[in-house]
């Protein structure tokens, strides 16, 4: 009996496969990460994020420590497109009017279609500071007239912009994670690495201390540490002394991570051949088994950047964390603590969404790094 035939493959599979064979692990990496739809979504929204950090004075319409008590929680003003007539491109938000509540005896803020404040593009407005070089009074948007009142999301009790102090708010937020895991990074794979390559004694002293870490629970290790900041630090002290308190608490999970890839790579036969051929244990480490784990460090980071946001945010809610007049998400959710502020202006609960938006971007940007990782998984 004949066996049957091999079906045959077309030119274009034929190239494909040799492409495939041929590629490196990176160019591997981004292929099987590309695929990842969400993962690519997380990718942009989190660069969008970081850019609008970068950029915020000019993302912004007005500096975040304005005030205007004429404007005290006056309410979003949505932005309408066309003109009246509903066929030309006139972009424009409606004005305020005052009225009285009967019931609580104050005044409140309607929106009066009758007021049209036209807004553009590429605005003049207050001067800031683009990276600490270039002086402009550009915006990226905001009305045409800079006097005419704007509050995109609405304003707070001192009549403060929360959309630009949202936005100023995520230079903190983004960047204590970047920072705070950094230096988990650098802890976690130096104490990881050391566990997984000596093991023995070393092995088990390190791993002893990571479970009492991990014992404490995390709210009351957080309080504790971030009560023993003195009160009297400059806020740009107690910033750096919140993100080394993260850090501290933080290097446990990326130090599991790397002592299991050493426990694994030190039995592999160029490891072996290094240290056959006299090469010092730092040498072997930091020159042929770190680099061949790097995909997972760096999926393991994106991962731990979501928690930093959210630890840092937990401690400047509760008061614990930054301080005004330094603005990060935190800080700027503290005005949403009482309930008359909830009740009269819920949308001082703008820098929240903005939390879930970056954390929920970081996660699927680090659930996509981590499937890509291994990019010879099949």
């Amino acid at each position: 009996m004949t066996a049957p035939a091999a079906p045959a493959i077309s030119p274009a599979e034929s190239a494909g496969a040799a492409r495939v064979a041929t590629a490196g692990q990176w160019r591997l990496m981004w292929w099987r990460f590309r695929r990842h739809k969400l993962a690519m979504l997380g990718l942009v929204v989190t660069t969008l994020i970081y850019l609008t950090a970068i950029f915020a004075g000019f993302v912004a319409p007005v500096p975040p420590d304005k005030t205007n008590a004429r404007y005290t929680y006056a309410p979003p003003q949505a932005i309408h497109f066309l003109g009246h007539d509903g066929f030309a491109f006139a972009p424009h938000v409606h004005g305020y009017k005052v009225e009285l509540d009967p019931v609580a005896l104050r005044r409140t803020f309607v929106v009066d279609p009758e007021k049209i404040i036209p807004i553009g593009l590429f605005v003049k407005g207050p001067t800031h500071t683009v990276l600490g070089l270039l002086e402009t009074d550009r915006h990226l948007f905001g009305p045409v007239n800079p006097r005419d009142p704007f509050f995109l999301l609405g304003a707070d009790r001192l009549g403060r912009d929360v959309f630009s102090r949202t936005v100023f708010g995520a230079q903190i937020s983004m960047s204590i994670g970047l920072v705070g895991v950094t230096l988990s990074l650098i802890i976690g794979t130096l104490l990881g690495g050391l566990s997984g390559y000596l093991g023995g004694w070393v092995d088990a002293s390190i791993q002893r201390l990571i479970e009492v870490i991990r014992s404490i629970p995390t709210i009351p290790l957080w309080m504790g540490l971030a009560a023993s900041v003195p009160l009297t630090w400059h806020p740009l002290a107690v910033y750096f002394a919140i993100t080394i308190i993260l850090s501290l608490v933080g290097w446990t999970t990326i130090a599991r991570i790397v002592r299991g890839k050493f426990l694994s790579l030190r039995e592999e036969d160029f490891v072996t051949a290094a240290i056959l051929d006299g090469a010092p244990r730092m040498r072997v480490i930091t020159v042929h088994m770190l680099p061949s784990m790097t995909s997972y460090i760096i999926a393991a980071t994106t991962l731990a950047i979501p928690i930093m946001i959210l630890s840092e945010t937990a401690l400047s809610f509760i008061g614990l964390g930054l301080q005004p007049p330094l603005i990060s998400w935190g800080v700027l959710l503290k005005e949403a603590q009482n309930i008359r502020s909830l009740a009269t202006a819920p949308w001082l609960l703008a820098p929240g969404i903005a939390v879930v938006v970056a954390v929920l971007s970081l996660s699927f940007l680090g659930d996509g790094l981590r499937d890509a990782a291994d990019p010879y998984q099949r």
